[in-house]
């Protein structure tokens, strides 16, 4: 089961003293229901290929959090461990140009830009280096842990805390510019919606089913708008989190929240341009040909971007407890509770390759052009190309 969606329970915790942390929501209702046991992967013939071109351990990742990714930006590689090892690594053959051993319970990272690599905490720092050397620059306490990988721009750094606040830093030392704070429901998923920037404007995700438009100098709001709307009578009915961090492609914003919809958005305007009732929790992932989608139930999805219509759905990876989908090549890719990596045709969906890379896969795999970077629980960073043709 996906071990990597746990629920904050700042008042429940109070009246349910000694009741511990709560599991995945799909699993609330009891592991022995048929309904909910992984599928059984099944054989079949591969139409590609996809080769190793390195592999490296870096430190284990564990399955607490998704937001430990590897960050790929003019041809390095950087990634973050639990216990704080960062490195930057050469994206072309995998040889280290530099390790830091920060010692910080690193949460959520690392957010990268030309200068700067920044981590965030599971107590709540946020932790500057340079992107050339390592060295820190700079660090800043802030009110709640970090689980939400940091927008890194030139001049501003906007992280996302855990109690829901957005918060603009000066890029240079730290500072606070600004701050964004919003209410958090009673009960919400384990996880916060990564900030995202396009030109002046940063736009994230909320506990309680919204999308936001900041300014990216002022925290001023731009816009807002329901990606869904909470229904029910329950705290657990109403939970429709937009965790997915925002996904900005061709003009358009899309969103997606727990127990609720897919939605495209004027990136300007904030105007709802389709919706389409499903449950996500993971990232997404475009291209001008489709919006890959993984379902909270473990279907895959490519759905027109333009319309929201479905191209396909492929079900035999339900209950498998999927990563985030990418899109490599004509291939959409997703990664598994087992370690297993599948590749999918974009064309269609049937399966086109499988491959077992060691342990659990909770981070998303991130895809730069054809080259693929997949990072294991147990800290094996892996990748991949596809062949020729």
């Amino acid at each position: 089961m996906n071990m990597t969606r746990w629920l904050l329970l700042p008042v429940l915790a109070a009246m349910l003293a000694g009741c511990g942390t709560m599991a995945d929501p799909t699993t609330w209702f009891g592991d022995d229901d048929p309904a909910l046991e992984p599928a059984e992967l099944v054989d079949f013939t591969p139409v590609v290929k996809p080769q190793l071109r390195w592999s490296l351990d870096i430190g284990d990742t564990g399955t607490a959090y998704n937001r430990l990714m590897p960050a790929v930006r003019n041809g390095v590689v950087y990634v973050v461990d639990a216990e704080g090892d960062l490195r930057a690594l050469d994206a072309e053959s995998g040889a280290q140009s530099w390790l830091v051993e920060t010692e910080l319970p690193a949460s959520a990272g690392p957010g990268v830009g030309d200068d700067l690599v920044v981590i965030g905490t599971s107590d709540g720092q946020v932790v500057a280096f340079s992107a050339d050397s390592g060295e820190e620059r700079w660090r800043k306490d802030l009110s709640s842990e970090i689980l939400a990988v940091p927008a890194v721009d030139d001049a501003v750094i906007v992280v996302h805390t855990a109690d829901g606040k957005l918060v603009g830093l000066n890029a240079p030392d730290g500072e606070q510019l600004w701050i964004y704070d919003h209410k958090v429901p009673v009960l919400t998923l384990r996880g916060s919606s990564s900030p995202v920037i396009s030109g002046g404007t940063v736009y994230c995700g909320l506990a309680g089913g919204k999308m936001i438009a900041l300014s990216l100098d002022s925290g001023l709001l731009e816009w807002e708008q329901h990606v869904t709307l909470p229904s029910g009578r329950s705290d657990l009915e109403r939970m429709v989190d937009v965790d997915a961090d925002p996904l900005i492609y061709s003009g358009t914003v899309y969103g997606a929240a727990y127990q609720g919809h897919v939605a495209a958005m004027g990136e300007g305007s904030g105007k709802v341009f389709w919706k389409r009732e499903m449950s996500v929790y993971n990232n997404m992932a475009a291209n001008w040909q489709q919006l890959a989608v993984t379902d909270a139930q473990g279907n895959v999805w490519s759905l027109d971007p333009d319309s929201g219509s479905a191209r396909w759905r492929q079900q035999a990876l339900k209950n498998r407890a999927l990563t985030a989908p990418a899109i490599q090549g004509d291939y959409t890719v997703v990664g598994d509770f087992e370690g297993y990596l599948h590749w999918l045709s974009s064309a269609d969906g049937s399966m086109a390759a499988r491959m077992d890379i060691g342990d659990a896969i909770v981070a998303p795999p991130v895809a730069v052009g054809d080259v693929l970077y997949v990072l294991t629980s147990d800290g094996r960073l892996v990748s991949l190309g596809l062949p020729e043709e």
